[in-house]
């Protein structure tokens, strides 16, 4: 992703950290979603990537059903990772309590980086949570940086936005004024195809449609700021939306008014996929590792 529009996409979600939970209905209800999948997977991770944690949806999800993992919550925005720490971590003093109850006071390990360059050795994670934070990133690299971490049988899982997302919103503002007033997201297919080049085997995605109401547009706008994910391009509109042009956009989506409600279509693609146990070259040339003395195995079930 260029630097000009990375920076853009952290200082939205900076400027959205005071108002992220309120509004962000929707990625608590994909992240419960998400976390359902497992159910499905055998799996014991010891060490857990949340890659792009938010205010931390996804930790006590993953506490809960792997209680005995170290989190690594990871985000681009300071202020979200801090929050994430202030609502997770142990408080000072509370370790020896924490661990003669069998707990783990070090399960959680807040980190402020950027998922393109994540600052981990390879093949130190057993497992990658990503909940709705693929289609901010430059896919190619953040999926080479998830494969490079990923132990050999480790396991992928995430959400994401499709291309049908906000498709009301779209069709209402095709004709106000030449700009982009919505992000164009990857569709799926495209996902599955990234996630084989990157190395990670056997994928498997799905799809839903997930609709909010509101009672007005201003509503809509209000949750889509509110967790830092409006429109962010390095060429669009500067500055706020003009009286006419709020009119405009305002009488379209009156169109698809039902039953009182506006309503919010979001596609959601959920995905797993495993890392293979070879690793290739850039050039397409596989790793083989060998071991001398007694042979091992992985093993990993939910294939």
């Amino acid at each position: 992703m260029p630097e000009a529009r990375k920076r853009a996409v952290r200082r939205a979600f900076e400027r959205a950290v005071a108002t992220y939970a309120q509004s962000a209905f929707l990625q608590q209800e994909v992240a419960r979603r998400l976390d359902g999948h497992l159910e499905e997977i055998r799996l014991a991770p010891k060490c857990i990537l949340d890659a792009g944690c938010g205010t931390g949806f996804g930790v006590p999800l993953l506490r809960q059903r792997y209680p005995q993992a170290r989190i690594l919550a990871l985000d681009l925005a300071h202020g979200m990772v801090a929050s994430t720490r202030r609502q997770y971590a142990a408080p000072a003093g509370w370790h020896k309590w924490l661990h003669w109850a069998g707990l783990q006071p070090s399960s959680l390990l807040p980190l402020c980086a950027d998922l393109e360059q994540l600052p981990l050795t390879r093949h130190s994670v057993d497992m990658v949570w990503s909940n709705l934070v693929l289609q901010w990133v430059d896919p190619l690299r953040a999926l080479a940086e998830i494969r490079r971490v990923l132990r050999p049988g480790g396991l992928f899982l995430f959400s994401s936005l499709g291309p049908d997302t906000l498709r009301e919103l779209r069709a209402a503002s095709t004709d106000l004024d030449g700009h982009a007033h919505v992000n164009r997201f990857t569709d799926m297919h495209d996902v599955g195809d990234a996630l084989v080049r990157a190395g990670l085997a056997n994928p498997v995605m799905e799809m839903e449609h997930i609709t909010l109401t509101y009672a007005d547009l201003r509503g809509v706008l209000a949750d889509i700021r509110g967790i830092g994910a409006h429109t962010v391009l390095t060429q669009g509109r500067a500055g706020l939306m003009g009286k006419q042009v709020w009119a405009r956009l305002s009488h379209n989506y009156e169109a698809f008014r039902r039953d009182g409600r506006l309503p919010a279509t979001y596609e959601v693609v959920y995905g797993h996929a495993w890392a293979a146990h070879t690793d290739r070259l850039a050039d397409g040339r596989q790793i083989i590792q060998l071991q001398r003395g007694k042979r091992e195995g992985w093993a990993s079930g939910g294939r």
